[in-house]
């Protein structure tokens, strides 16, 4: 049987130069190799370094009713004042327990044009909302995700087909909160006592 002159040290050729040749033309080629290119934004941070700050992102939010069931979805406005559905609506029962949907700080609680609202600061121009909760949390109190901070009542939607409406502000932008929510792990329907938040 013939030997690969390239895999086998073959006598006054020793294997260490060999396995040299192999790595420099790895280390001249490997750059050119198809992949993410390392390019630089605006702020002058590479690509390279934005990508491992993404696998390095927070856990993701928990939903904050024990439905996963969206009946409205997130419509984006053609601007800040126009029309559009600046949140996600999912379908829960009146007096269901609403929660956190991550760790932050309750920086509203309370009425607004008559419907009970509970919003949350996460930090870094994070910000969640939950309309149509009667709050059990005040302004100033700290959080944590999945602490209760309220019961679904009537107001975004109506009586007879109640919902939570859930929005997500980033530095003062509506973006659509499906983004952050983790998704379902399987489909079936839990009861409500097997809910984990």
């Amino acid at each position: 049987m013939r030997r690969s002159p390239f895999l086998l040290p073959r006598p006054g050729r020793p294997f260490g130069l060999l396995v040299l040749a192999v790595a420099l033309v790895v280390a001249l080629v490997g750059p050119r190799l198809p992949g993410r290119p390392a390019t630089s934004d605006e702020a002058g941070r590479s690509t390279a370094t934005i990508v491992a700050g993404e696998d390095e992102a927070p856990p993701p939010w928990v939903w904050p009713t024990g439905t996963r069931k969206v009946v409205r979805p997130f419509e984006a406005p053609a601007d800040d004042y126009s029309a559009g559905h600046r949140g996600i609506d999912l379908a829960s029962p009146l007096g269901a327990s609403a929660v956190a949907v991550a760790d932050g700080t309750v920086s509203f609680a309370g009425q607004v044009a008559g419907r009970a609202v509970v919003t949350i600061d996460h930090g870094e121009g994070l910000v969640s909302t939950l309309d149509s909760v009667d709050p059990s949390v005040t302004t100033g109190d700290t959080v944590r995700q999945g602490t209760l901070v309220g019961v679904v009542s009537v107001g975004h939607c109506p009586a007879p087909d109640p919902c939570v409406h859930l929005g997500a502000r980033v530095d003062g932008h509506y973006v659509d909160p499906l983004g952050f929510l983790s998704p379902a792990a399987w489909p079936v329907l839990l009861p409500e006592s097997a809910w984990p938040g």
